[in-house]
């Protein structure tokens, strides 16, 4: 014998269902692997071998942030002797795995960090774990280059991703607190200058897709940036 439903029944049934969609899991965010990136770190060796890159010199790597700052970050930054290393969609999980291909092979003065952003944009890594991260790339950088001065640069803010700015808010506190406690690590806040007076981040400083700066963000990211390394560098630059 058929089963009929009313049409209430049935309206009850498609509801449920509904709300069953509705109330569904999120889907994980995607896992961070490292050696997406083997093409590009393999770029930059290759480019070492035919234009070997300055000696005593300051490294700065880091998500697209930097690796979009790559034009003109050597000029920007003058007179530091800069060797650009970002690598664009980076993590600071990606950054301490690639560490020594990217920074340490360079036995460089100075090295500048800037990751989290994907961090807390893309793969919903909690703040302790980039701080985590952050502490390892600290280790391994001192028990390689004890003297090497080490700067990280506090995550921005922007348009695109400013539903996680709290989170990237507790990140950067982590890192500053990091920075705190040891002389040789530094922490360069480029967040205040890109908030507006009543605590929303600007919104002309950005390409199209709300998260890339142009280059009136550049010139703000440049002002903070150099505020901290040319006091604290210029002085170590060979005459």
């Amino acid at each position: 014998m058929k089963v009929r439903f009313p049409s209430a029944a049935l309206a009850v049934l498609f509801l449920g269902s509904l709300a069953g969609i509705s109330g569904a899991q999120p889907a994980a965010p995607p896992k961070i692997d490292p050696l997406r990136f083997t093409a590009e770190i393999e770029a930059f060796e290759k480019e070492d071998k035919t234009t070997p890159p300055p000696k005593d010199a300051i490294v700065v790597t880091g998500a697209s942030s930097i690796r979009r700052w790559h034009p003109t970050i050597k000029e920007d930054l003058a007179p530091l002797t800069i060797i650009p290393r970002g690598f664009g969609g980076s993590t600071m999980e990606d950054a301490l795995h690639w560490l020594d291909r990217v920074a340490l092979v360079y036995k460089p003065r100075a090295i500048v960090v800037y990751e989290g952003d994907n961090d807390t944009g893309r793969y919903q890594v909690p703040p302790t774990k980039i701080a985590e991260q952050f502490e390892g790339i600290v280790k391994k950088i001192h028990a390689a280059l004890p003297k090497t001065r080490i700067y990280v640069i506090g995550i921005k803010p922007s348009v695109s991703r400013w539903e996680v700015w709290p989170v990237s808010v507790k990140a950067n506190e982590l890192l500053k607190a990091i920075a705190a406690k040891d002389d040789l690590v530094d922490y360069i806040d480029v967040a205040a200058a890109m908030l507006r007076p009543d605590g929303h981040v600007m919104t002309d400083i950005f390409v199209e897709d709300n998260l890339h700066l142009n280059p009136k963000g550049y010139r703000i990211w440049t002002a903070a940036v150099r505020a901290v390394l040319i006091p604290a560098e210029q002085k170590h630059e060979r005459k």
